[in-house]
């Protein structure tokens, strides 16, 4: 049965290793170190405790993750021919340990014996009491964002290069100026923590796997960026006891209309591609659904986690193509798959059903368009938008004759309206969007015939709709000979 055994050798200093950890050294079959740059590695010479290293392959390698998977599977080969002790500084968080776990074959066996761990003598000497830490080594640091609320420990900081990459992640949330307890190589003979900033986290005399950095918890007012759970807290001060009395009076209802409003904002933003504006407008929607996660875990109805979840098992069950078997290779089919499984969420049996589903809430035009398009998924639709147009010539005719009979015209304006919206959607137009455009268009026609008009010394009000035209025609036909 293949056997590996992972022994923890700590910082360096062989008075820190478990009688455990130290028997086990002593009668290893196969000692392999991950690297004999590890200062425990002179005590075992000098004990006469032979051992090999993986040193070589550490140059082979571009990434940790290449790195370590080649450690664990000569490791797992070995152990094919004898038991094999493997010591890391740290089994607890060290990524060739991750990857033996993974890589585990069926009836192998992997011992793991825990030690005192360089992060635990950082700590210890950087004077650190306290528990909810956060321990990263410094490879993984590009896998993790840190939550600022909690002290950071960053460990095996083992060459400048590294620290730079450590530095660049972390300043980008807590700001180069941040304070860091550096705690420098066990190979000192007096180990003493210094008080430095983020900014010099790669600029320190020496760097080897004992390396460690501490970072102090930095509070909401003292951060550069923020992530998703600062949002959630910071509504949850606002909306709690002492907080702010205009966002605890707040309901889903009062704040509905400013819900769409920063929606219209954000879409207002993609509009003018400016992605700064669009970074600022999402953020204002996003805390609109905090803000209304926040009122319903204080009434107890759902909290911020049933909102994700919530999403993230919808995402999960509608990517059958991604996270199940079924096969999609073209957009329109991962569209007909969702559509199929959503009916068959909402156990709709009927296309009338599909119809009724279309939100109320949606605008005019848009809802008309979805409604339209679900009723095309059985077929009931025109070919092409030549052929829909007559309809609106008809529709036109009956509003005439509604006006003509003096009679209210609203119902059949509406058929005209959702015809035109017909003849839009089949174009391959977006109703709304199509009349945005229109608006704007009217907008700056108009400004440019009332600009004339007052070059001309002549009033809006004294003019006819006659003489108005007259200039909103010259206006027209400048734009379309430009």
């Amino acid at each position: 049965m293949q056997t590996v055994t992972v022994v923890t050798l700590g910082p360096g200093n062989p008075n820190y290793l478990t009688r455990q950890a130290e028997k086990a050294l002593r009668e290893a079959r196969h000692l392999i170190l991950r690297t004999s740059r590890h200062r425990t590695a002179d005590w075992l010479r000098d004990e006469g405790i032979a051992f090999t290293d993986f040193d070589t392959l550490y140059e082979r390698y571009d990434s940790f993750d290449e790195l370590h998977r080649a450690m664990a599977e000569a490791l797992w080969l070995e152990a094919e021919r004898h038991p094999v002790t493997f010591a890391v500084q740290d089994a607890i968080t060290d990524g060739a340990v991750r990857c033996l776990r993974e890589t585990q074959p069926d009836g192998a066996s992997l011992r793991v014996i825990p030690g005192i761990s360089a992060s635990d003598v950082a700590l210890a000497e950087a004077g650190v009491v306290g528990d909810g830490w956060l321990i990263v080594p410094a490879s993984d640091i590009g896998r993790v964002t840190p939550d600022p609320e909690w002290p950071l420990l960053v460990t095996e900081i083992d060459d400048r290069i590294l620290a730079g990459e450590v530095k660049l992640h972390l300043a980008a949330l807590y700001g180069d100026e941040a304070p860091v307890l550096f705690c420098p190589s066990t190979a000192k003979t007096s180990r003493k923590p210094a008080r430095i900033t983020l900014c010099e986290l790669d600029r320190q005399p020496a760097y080897d796997h004992t390396v460690c950095a501490v970072l102090p918890p930095a509070g909401l007012t003292d951060r550069v960026r923020y992530g998703f759970e600062d949002l959630v807290r910071i509504m949850a001060r606002l909306r709690g006891e002492g907080g702010c009395p205009w966002d605890s009076a707040q309901t889903h209802q009062s704040l509905r209309k400013y819900l769409l409003e920063e929606a219209y904002e954000a879409a207002g933003a993609i509009d003018e591609d400016d992605m700064a504006h669009l970074a600022d407008e999402l953020g204002d929607v996003l805390l609109q659904i905090v803000f209304h996660a926040d009122i319903g875990r204080s009434s107890g109805e759902f909290d911020i986690t049933d909102v994700t979840s919530t999403i993230c098992r919808k995402m999960i069950r509608r990517h059958t193509h991604i996270f199940g078997e079924d096969r999609c290779e073209t957009a329109d089919q991962v569209s007909d798959n969702w559509e199929r499984i959503k009916r068959e969420e909402r156990h709709q049996r009927t296309q009338s059903e599909v119809l009724r589903d279309v939100s109320k809430a949606l605008p005019a035009l848009t809802r008309a368009a979805k409604v339209q398009k679900k009723a095309a998924q059985v077929g009931f639709d025109w070919d092409t938008a030549a052929e829909a147009l007559p309809k609106v010539t008809e529709e036109v005719a009956e509003v005439q004759e509604e006006l003509a009979a003096a009679r209210d015209p609203s119902e059949e304006l509406g058929d005209l309206l959702f015809a035109c919206v017909n003849v839009a959607r089949l174009a391959g137009c977006d109703p709304e969007e199509v009349l945005t455009a229109a608006t704007e268009k009217f907008i700056r026609r108009f400004t440019r015939m009332e600009e004339a008009i007052l070059r001309d010394n002549k009033d809006f009000k004294g003019l006819t709709l006659a003489e108005m035209d007259v200039y909103w025609n010259r206006i027209k036909h400048d734009s379309e000979t430009r």
